[in-house]
This record gives structure tokens, C-alpha cells and sequence, in this order.
């Protein structure tokens, strides 16, 4: 389902823009209706990670939808039926972890599309296709043209494939995952060792020269402008539930202070 009156997340990137979006782990709407309000570009509601049913997920892109702002789903794996689900909600992007191989990302991505270009199960009955409201070329074109495809690239498997990855034309954006990235470096839970940037910077180089936007995950400020200068386009900044829990430390800490006058 497309966003009324608005580029897609893929056209923009395509136009050259940063786009700033952050994880989204609960099943709160009204949470996901804030940050677009706050001017968020877009979410990732994290299928991974995150505890929500499909339904709720749904909701979660439903709320986000009406504020303006774009809804990525992080499915937990390349199975079809997360794959399918994840575009039936009506997301306006799909993103894929756990992936080792070329060839398993390029099975990924033709799940999300429709013949020609791929085999998801086809329905009209969905939020993606306006439960039947939506003409059915006009539905068939928004999937298979502005549907944004996002493969994480998250060991050192996936980054020495880049170059091959980068020939695929059904794959959009490649995203560092660098959690995982630390972990199949021996440097687990450091994002900013220098193992880790230096194979940052390799897949930034080659995805650009291939042609593909980069995702990252920022944790603060000077990473976010690490990665803009880089040329990183599709940047995750942390998650909504890292800004929460920052903001009860500081009212929590300012609280305390009040008794140490």
C-alpha cells in the first residue's frame, strides 16, 4: 500500500535523499503516530526482534501510515509466509536478515514481487491491495515498482558477496547490520571497532559503485554522521525503545538530584 500524495521511500532514495527511521519493537500504534508527528521518515517494525503478531504489526503500520510516515517490516527470516505477510499488512518496504548467500537474497526479494519479476502469493483481499478497493494493475505496479526491498548484509559471508549482490536489479537496499557484523568479527557488541568500520566502509564503497542505496543502524549523533559522510542514505536511528528508556533515565536521574540539594 502506498502512502497517498507522497514519493515512496524507494523514489526518494533513488532522488539522493537521507532518510532517519528508527527500529520499532512494541505493539503500540499510538507510539508509532508520535514519531511521525516528530517527522520520523520512516520505521522498521522489527518482525526479528520485536514480540508482535502480524496483526499487530498491521496496526502498528496502519498508525504510522495516517501520520504520513513510511513502515518497513524486519521479517525474522526468508520463509515465504513471513515474506508474503509482511507485504499483504500493507508495509512499504520488507526487510530481510539471517541471509549467508547471493542466491538466498535473490530468492528473498522475488517473494515480494509479482510475475514477471518474482512468485508472492497473489491476493486482493489485503491492506496492501485496499481489501479489493484497489484497481488491480495499479496494485501490481506499486508492489513490483515501489515496494522498497532492503537485504541485510550482517557477516562476513554476505560482505564478500556485495559485488554479486549488487547485479541483482529487485535488490534496493543493502543494510550493515553491525550487531551481528561485531559477532562475525570477535568483536561482539562493539560497532565502532575498527574491524568493523573497516568492513563498513568496504560495503559502503562497493554498493555505491554497484549502484545500491546502504541502510545502516546508528547508535548516537556521531555514528549518524559517520554514515551520512560516508554517502549512507537509509539510516536506522536506534529504536524508539532506546529513546524511551534514555528519557526514564534522565527523569528518573533528575528526580533523584532533587534529594542530593
Amino acid at each position: 500500500m502506498m502512502l497517498e500524495h507522497r514519493k515512496s521511500l524507494k523514489r526518494r532514495l533513488q532522488d539522493g535523499e537521507v532518510l532517519f527511521g528508527t527500529f520499532f519493537k512494541f505493539s503500540a500504534p499510538q507510539l508509532a503516530e508520535m514519531l511521525g508527528c516528530a517527522g520520523m521518515d520512516f520505521i522498521i517494525v522489527d518482525g526479528e526482534h520485536g514480540n508482535c503478531s502480524y496483526g499487530e504489526m498491521q496496526n502498528v503500520v496502519r498508525a504510522a501510515n495516517s501520520v504520513g510516515m513510511s513502515a518497513v517490516v524486519r521479517v525474522p527470516n526468508a520463509l515465504d509466509q513471513n515474506i508474503l505477510h509482511a507485504g499483504d499488512i500493507g508495509a512499504q518496504g520488507i526487510q530481510v536478515p539471517n541471509l549467508h548467500t547471493a542466491q538466498e537474497a535473490a530468492e528473498a526479494v522475488r517473494k515480494m514481487r509479482y510475475y514477471p519479476r518474482g512468485n508472492r502469493g497473489f491476493a486482493m483481499t489485503t491492506r496492501a491491495a485496499r481489501y479489493t478497493f484497489c484497481p488491480k494493475e495499479e496494485f501490481l505496479r506499486q508492489t513490483n515498482d515501489e515496494l522498497l526491498s532492503v537485504i541485510m548484509v550482517e557477516n562476513t559471508e554476505m560482505a564478500a558477496q556485495v559485488p554479486v549482490l549488487c547485479e541483482d536489479p529487485e535488490i534496493d537496499v543493502l543494510f550493515i547490520g553491525t550487531g551481528d557484523m561485531s559477532q562475525s568479527l570477535g568483536v561482539l557488541g562493539q560497532p565502532k571497532h575498527e574491524k568493523v568500520q573497516k568492513i563498513v566502509r568496504q560495503i559502503v564503497r562497493d554498493a555505491r559503485a554497484g549502484g545500491k542505496a546502504v541502510g545502516i543502524i546508528a547508535g548516537d549523533l556521531e555514528e549518524a554522521e559517520w554514515y551520512i559522510d560516508m554517502g549512507i542514505q537509509y539510516i536506522a536511528y536506534g529504536a524508539e525503545i532506546n529513546m524511551i528508556a534514555a528519557k526514564f533515565r534522565e527523569v528518573v536521574s533528575d528526580l533523584n538530584g532533587l534529594l542530593l540539594r
